[in-house]
């Protein structure tokens, strides 16, 4: 079944600048959640900041629905409070609040006082094709343009060697349209892997010709 999409810009974030970085017109800065009010900011890991950061970015004016997703989400403070529930110990209710997979886009839509439509995703490391399938929706709905961000967090030691992770925190958003923008097309399927923050930014940045997951993803000329 075809399936394309328009890329009209896209920023990324990693946690450490060494590693790897977007171009600058493409990158985030390192002054984390700076437009946050302070209040809200606190709340947020790194990974947490680069996103609002990122939907900012690519939705100054909180016009365009929202998709944000994560195949691990806040895993660090979803275990402790985990550890401290088996040492018979309370769990602090904004703690709780802040760790549920749609706890980014809630501060975010506070503070942008965003109204349009959100959605938060987990897919078993399916993200990035959810993120697009989802986007494809709201645009055939009549939205102009979609905002979809793909984000992890650091991974606690405990979680090491069991499951997949790019192994540093690290963010990109991409803004897609039906008709404006580098063609995004989509092959028959192709397997099933599980492309990080980190390829869908190498990818981006014209390092790689496709991009798998799902189904080969591959973008036009500009």
């Amino acid at each position: 079944m075809p399936f394309s999409l328009h890329l009209e810009d896209w920023r990324g974030w990693i946690a450490d600048e060494e590693v790897h970085n977007p171009a600058p017109s493409h990158r985030i800065s390192a002054q984390l959640g700076s437009t946050l009010p302070a209040m809200l900011r606190r709340r947020l890991d790194d990974a947490g900041r680069a996103t609002c950061d990122i939907l900012e970015a690519l939705d100054p004016n909180a016009d365009f629905p929202l998709v944000h997703a994560s195949r691990h989400g806040d895993t660090t403070h979803t275990l402790e409070m985990l550890e401290a529930l088996a040492r018979g110990e309370p769990i602090s209710p904004t703690r709780f609040s802040m760790s549920v997979h749609n706890a980014v886009l809630g501060v975010h839509s506070i503070s942008r006082k965003h109204h349009r439509p959100m959605q938060a995703l987990g897919a078993c490391g399916d993200e990035f094709d959810a993120i697009l399938h989802e986007a494809k929706g709201y645009l055939v709905e009549g939205h102009r343009a979609v905002v979809a961000v793909l984000s992890e967090a650091p991974l606690p030691s405990a979680y090491q060697g069991h499951t997949e992770h790019p192994g540093i925190a690290c963010a990109v958003g991409i803004r897609l349209t039906l008709d404006r923008g580098r063609r995004l097309m989509a092959s028959d399927p192709v397997g099933a892997a599980h492309p990080t923050p980190l390829e869908v930014m190498s990818w981006l940045n014209g390092d790689a010709p496709f991009l798998d997951g799902r189904h080969r993803w591959q973008l036009g000329a500009e």
